[in-house]
């Protein structure tokens, strides 16, 4: 695996990464971006050999909205097919769980929060409260067509950016 830093323009948004971040939490990455952009060489965008991002898509459209020129990735180059698909997945996985009270004690939360935490800070004056019930949001699918890879490739990116999930059925 090589690191380095690249043109922003080189590296290809995934249209097949099922991860989303939207709204207030995709503003939140663009503010933590251009506040703490060295992050970045922490946690680099994990691209294949063909430059489309592995790991990092949402990290990638918030630099692009960022302003940035470059941005450090990985290259894994190593990876079998099944390997990449797998990662896709594995990255975005999130095991663990926050110790809110540690959170809430030992933290600043108005930081936390500023840094992209969402703040479910308990409170020791506050009932707790009932689970909301769930209400049915109705799905609705098309199939579009393209000419070539790249044209889908281009417009499921597309649709992404616009917060769409995508899916390929050959």
């Amino acid at each position: 695996m090589t690191s380095k830093k690249v043109k922003i323009s080189e590296v290809k948004i995934n249209p097949n990464n099922p991860r989303l971040i939207k709204d207030t939490k995709y503003k939140k990455l663009v503010k933590s971006i251009q506040e703490f952009p060295q992050m970045l060489d922490i946690r680099p965008i994990v691209v294949d050999k063909n430059m489309m991002v592995l790991g990092g898509n949402m990290r990638l459209q918030a630099c692009q909205e960022a302003g940035l020129v470059e941005v450090p990735i990985i290259i894994a180059d190593n990876l079998t097919e099944a390997q990449q698909k797998e990662f896709l997945i594995k990255d975005n996985l999130g095991f663990g769980e926050w110790d809110w009270d540690m959170l809430a004690n030992e933290w600043d939360t108005d930081l936390l929060e500023e840094w992209g935490m969402d703040g479910n800070w308990p409170d020791e004056e506050q009932e707790e409260e009932l689970p909301e019930e769930k209400t049915y949001i109705p799905v609705f699918r098309f199939e579009v067509t393209c000419d070539t890879e790249a044209a889908k490739n281009k417009l499921m990116a597309e649709l992404l950016m616009k917060g769409y999930s995508c899916t390929e059925d050959y």
